[in-house]
């Protein structure tokens, strides 16, 4: 499954971007789905998660309260709205596939990569 990223940007404190990610040659099907940062100098980390089957949703303790995923299973897209942005936001944002409908929040758990989309948070 090929990913692409899109909706990163430069915006101030507080405000808000909606990151998407689209699967350009295939589809995600019944599988899960995530969102992992990485910002310079760092491991890149989990930030939020959808279950390939129904609507279980997960989130690292920073996303909690901020941040949405979702996703459109006929559109072959997900979506991660951000709001009360920090700068200890500012990252590379990745989209992520693993094979099966189970959340993970580990990095080897996934299968197909994004290249990432800079969301920069200025004071």
């Amino acid at each position: 499954v090929h990913l692409v990223e899109s909706g990163g940007g430069l915006v101030q404190a507080g405000g808000s971007l909606t990151l998407s990610c689209t699967a350009s040659d295939g589809a995600f099907n019944n599988d899960a789905v995530a969102w992992f940062r990485q910002a310079p100098g760092k491991d890149r980390e989990f930030v939020a998660t959808f279950s390939g089957v129904g609507t279980y949703t997960g989130y690292s303790d920073f996303a909690e309260g901020r941040f949405t995923i979702s996703r459109d299973k006929s559109k072959n897209m997900m979506s991660l709205e951000m709001n009360g942005l920090k700068p200890e936001d500012t990252a590379v944002y990745y989209c992520a596939h693993r094979n099966g409908p189970l959340t993970g929040v580990n990095v080897y758990e996934y299968v197909d990569w994004g290249r990432g989309t800079q969301v920069t948070v200025s004071l």
